[in-house]
């Protein structure tokens, strides 16, 4: 069993639903980015999400885009992420680790080798924004391999085609972006959202986290209700942005962050009437 699946197996086995922050790699500088990541797990994280900066995030929107654009001023590469994630490893064993980021790093790693390393590391998994499901199957063989998870993003406009196929490629969990658009997107659409997943389980036994429009405790909460994972990352990385002037209070404020929404999680009513209205779709 995988740290992800385990995770996951957990959680449900307290009645409990995962939390997964994002933040990138190297912002705003190195040095913050493996106490962070404790620092969050103390907080309620379940699994950690981490972003690979790159030159182009073109699934990201203004606040992410500007964190990559930090962290690669302090010339973070993809090997430079693996050895924060082998840092982390080596006082937590636990917790799961997932890189976020685009294709390009990987393919000049090549796919064998990326997951070789990441492995070692203590990586369990990747989200590749920009590799279609249609042309993953040879970097899919290569995670299996090394019993990696390899997540794929649902989106709202996703044929059932798609979704599909999504299913026999990925592992963990599947990812439903619950916006149109980059991430940092506007509002949501909690009623819509829970209908979506509900079509979403009828394709997979995987759990579905949902992330993009997760801005703070209360819809952490929502979200709680009609899914599996809770994923939330620009409002992170926002709060960040604005502690630039101030580092010291960068770990102290996303922990607070993280520690309200796993309260209001943890206190969401399992009777709620979304919750509901996902079970009879079932």
């Amino acid at each position: 069993m995988t740290r992800i699946s385990r995770c996951f197996e957990e959680q449900q086995s307290r009645h409990r639903k995962v939390l997964i922050p994002y933040v990138t790699a190297g912002d705003p500088e190195p040095e913050i980015t493996v106490p962070l990541m404790h620092a969050m797990v103390e907080a309620g994280a379940d699994i950690i999400e981490l972003g690979v900066p790159f030159s182009d995030p073109m699934a990201d929107g203004p606040v992410i885009q500007r964190a990559s654009e930090r962290a690669l001023a302090h010339h973070i590469s993809l090997h430079r992420v693996l050895a924060m994630v082998a840092e982390f490893r080596r006082r937590n064993d636990i917790t799961p680790v997932i890189l976020m980021g685009y294709l390009n790093p990987v393919e000049v790693m090549g796919y064998k080798e990326f997951a070789r390393v990441a492995d070692e590391a203590g990586v369990d998994g990747a989200l590749i924004v920009d590799l279609p499901p249609e042309e993953a199957d040879d970097f899919v063989a290569a995670m299996r391999a090394r019993h990696l998870e390899t997540i794929f993003l649902v989106a709202p406009t996703s044929t059932d085609e798609r979704i599909a196929k999504i299913n026999t490629a990925a592992s963990g969990f599947v990812y439903y972006v619950s916006l149109k658009g980059v991430t940092g997107a506007a509002s949501l659409d909690i009623t819509s959202v829970a209908d979506r997943v509900a079509h979403i389980r009828s394709y997979t036994t995987m759990p579905i986290g949902v992330g993009f429009g997760i801005k703070d405790a209360a819809t952490a909460a929502q979200i709680a209700q009609i899914a599996d994972a809770v994923i939330v990352g620009s409002a992170l990385v926002r709060t960040i942005e604005g502690l630039l002037d101030s580092p010291d209070r960068i770990i102290a404020e996303v922990s607070s962050q993280i520690a309200a929404m796993r309260k209001a999680m943890d206190h969401t009513d399992s009777g709620d009437v979304l919750q509901q209205h996902v079970g009879a779709n079932r």
